[in-house]
């Protein structure tokens, strides 16, 4: 039986996608983002069982508990949820960049090589040449007493040997592929004589110029208005397309999911709780976290007078509730909800599942938001 978790769907996600008889197969449309190749059957990061867990005074912090997934060539897979979830940390667990006193267990492999057994010096090769990672932060993530294009030149001869000359030319043709005008006085520049649009495109060009096979897209558009997110976002895709590369996108952005990515992983207190494709995901969820999510985006076609939030709060990582951890916000919990937590489980579709107890409850409605709204508004 084929592992629902770790199977990529065969077709792509998007929630403004439509397809005709007449779509070329090859290339399928996005829309607002361009045209996003479908991913390969080619496996270039698998995940399994990934914790990670922090020593504190107070007992141990797991901020990552049992997070498992694959990821093709030129996939770009979406994770999501509230701040404190465990996005970054497993991401960060996946490049071995935790500190030392951080407990991390599990497997992850790369074209087959474990790389949590691997030496310092084998992780060094492989971060930057092969695995990627965009920052959060464009502001702070750049060092400000070096230019653009020494620290790019740098990126690249940490992994290539060659002068310090053709380093140089190679940032300038990053600079250029990532659209930034006049490359070539451009990495004479320091980094605050960027914009925070153009700190964001030179981080995408460092990530981006050792052709990586995956690039780890952490916020990577934080504190940027909507025009440049939107630039940002197109110009990360065409460069993922150049290199042949996948993408891992970590974001709270609803949005930027649904117009980008083939699938989508929900996590929640640490662990995933809903894995599928965008559009299964987005217009079929089966997990009240997920279905809270999606209420709480506002509608823009006015449908909506007003936001749906999930009420209360995140356990704490430390003393984690019994049973489900989004028991006490559900609007479904039961009392076994409170006792047993649910395993991630398949759900009517075979390449969608769901750690809930009753996702089947979520089947049966055509919008499974309503669960959320005020008891007057529910019409089922």
């Amino acid at each position: 039986m084929t592992d629902p978790i770790t199977t990529a769907p065969p077709v792509l996600g998007g929630r403004a996608m439509d397809l005709t008889a007449d779509d070329d197969p090859a290339i399928l449309s996005v829309s607002g983002w361009g045209d996003v190749a479908p991913p390969s059957d080619l496996e270039l990061l698998r995940v399994t069982d990934l914790t990670v867990g922090f020593p504190t005074e107070d007992g141990v912090v797991t901020a990552v508990r049992g997070v498992s997934y694959t990821l093709h060539e030129r996939e770009v897979l979406g994770i999501v949820g509230e701040s404190g979830s465990g996005k970054s940390v497993s991401s960060m667990a996946v490049m071995g960049l935790l500190p030392k006193s951080a407990r991390v267990t599990g497997s992850v492999s790369f074209r087959g090589q474990d790389v949590l057994s691997m030496s310092g010096r084998q992780k060094r090769n492989l971060r930057g040449s092969k695995i990627a990672m965009i920052f959060q932060d464009p502001m702070t993530a750049l060092n400000p007493v070096y230019t653009i294009g020494d620290q790019l030149a740098e990126a690249v001869r940490a992994h290539e040997v060659m002068t310090k000359k053709q380093a140089l030319s190679r940032a300038e043709e990053m600079l250029d592929l990532v659209g930034i005008p006049q490359p070539k006085s451009r990495v004479k520049n320091y980094p605050h004589e960027f914009s925070g649009g153009m700190r964001q495109r030179a981080m995408i060009a460092m990530a981006v110029i050792n052709n990586p096979d995956v690039i780890i897209a952490d916020e990577p558009t934080t504190a940027l208005d909507v025009t440049v997110q939107a630039q940002i976002l197109e110009k990360l895709l065409e460069v993922k397309d150049a290199v042949n590369a996948a993408i891992i996108l970590i974001t709270h952005d609803l949005g930027v999911v649904a117009g980008m990515a083939h699938r989508v992983l929900v996590m929640y207190a640490g662990r995933p709780v809903e894995l599928g494709g965008t559009d299964d995901v987005f217009y079929r969820p089966r997990m009240p976290y997920t279905a809270g999510l999606l209420g709480s985006m506002p509608s823009l076609d006015g449908s909506e007078s007003r936001l749906r939030p999930i009420k209360g709060a995140p356990p704490s990582l430390i003393n984690m509730p019994k049973g489900c951890p989004f028991s006490p916000r559900c609007p479904l919990v039961t009392q076994v909800c409170r006792e047993v937590e649910p395993p991630l489980v398949p759900t009517d579709n075979h390449a969608q599942v769901a750690a809930c107890h009753h996702w089947e409850r979520m089947a049966e409605v055509d919008d499974p938001t309503q669960f959320f709204r005020a008891d007057s508004e529910v019409v089922l």
